[in-house]
């Protein structure tokens, strides 16, 4: 006998056990995507019209603070979940829970969870899962372009990306803790607009938002203003 299954289920986009635990907690939960070039992190709260934003981080922003490293390396990850843990507190989110869907729990999600952890906000997690404070930093890196450095062609080609932005491998970890310090320098006070992060207010509409919508409805009504049916200027 044929059995339906759920179309989400169906597609392999939604593990329905773990979705119907979250929706049980009421807890904003956090979502971490990783791609072959970036980081996304995200803080949510469920409601019934569907999966609220209400903080936002990409490893992307890292590069305006100064970041010349990879964009989804575990350095990276981590910074990026820092960021995304000061976004959450500014937002008034002080403990949330991991949501993995069908994405599997990887080293770099780890470290992203490790960042946001070291931000203040409270995670249950246990510490044997997160990776060491030497990846953490970027050591592991460091030692790889140490040991391809006799071979100038290969190190040139390994590190392309990094060189031409300014960093040497083997200056990872120091160039990790110069970011480090300066995104845990960010105030994360309630109600701080100093710091420009990019926050969605809990109804899922953006602050700059609101504002583009009511200025472009104030134009299109001047447009249409002197115009007949056709769209022709009247006399």
């Amino acid at each position: 006998m044929y059995t339906r299954s759920l179309k989400r289920n169906r597609q392999n986009r939604t593990n329905y056990r773990k979705r119907s635990a979250l929706l049980i907690s009421r807890r904003a939960f956090i979502t971490v995507r990783i791609s072959n070039q970036n980081v996304l992190a995200q803080v949510l709260t469920a409601e019934l019209n569907g999966d609220i934003v209400v903080a936002s981080a990409h490893s992307r922003e890292l590069t305006s603070h100064g970041w010349k490293g990879s964009l989804n390396s575990i350095p990276t990850c981590y910074l990026t979940g820092l960021l995304l843990g000061k976004k959450s507190l500014v937002a008034g989110i002080k403990d949330a829970i991991l949501y993995t869907g069908k994405t599997r729990f990887t080293s770099r999600v780890a470290a992203c969870l490790k960042g946001i952890l070291d931000s203040g906000v409270d995670i249950p997690v246990s510490q044997e899962v997160l990776p060491s404070e030497s990846r953490i930093k970027g050591e592991h890196i460091s030692k790889y372009g140490q040991s391809m450095k006799e071979d100038k062609e290969k190190y040139d080609s390994r590190f392309s990306l990094v060189l031409k932005r300014g960093l040497r491998p083997e200056d990872y970890p120091s160039h990790f803790e110069e970011l480090k310090g300066r995104i845990s320098e960010m105030s994360h006070h309630p109600g701080n607009e100093s710091q420009e992060m990019s926050l969605t207010r809990k109804d899922g509409e953006k602050r700059s938002s609101r504002r583009t919508t009511s200025n472009a409805s104030t134009t299109n009504e001047n447009k249409t203003k002197g115009l007949d049916v056709t769209g022709r200027g009247t006399k």
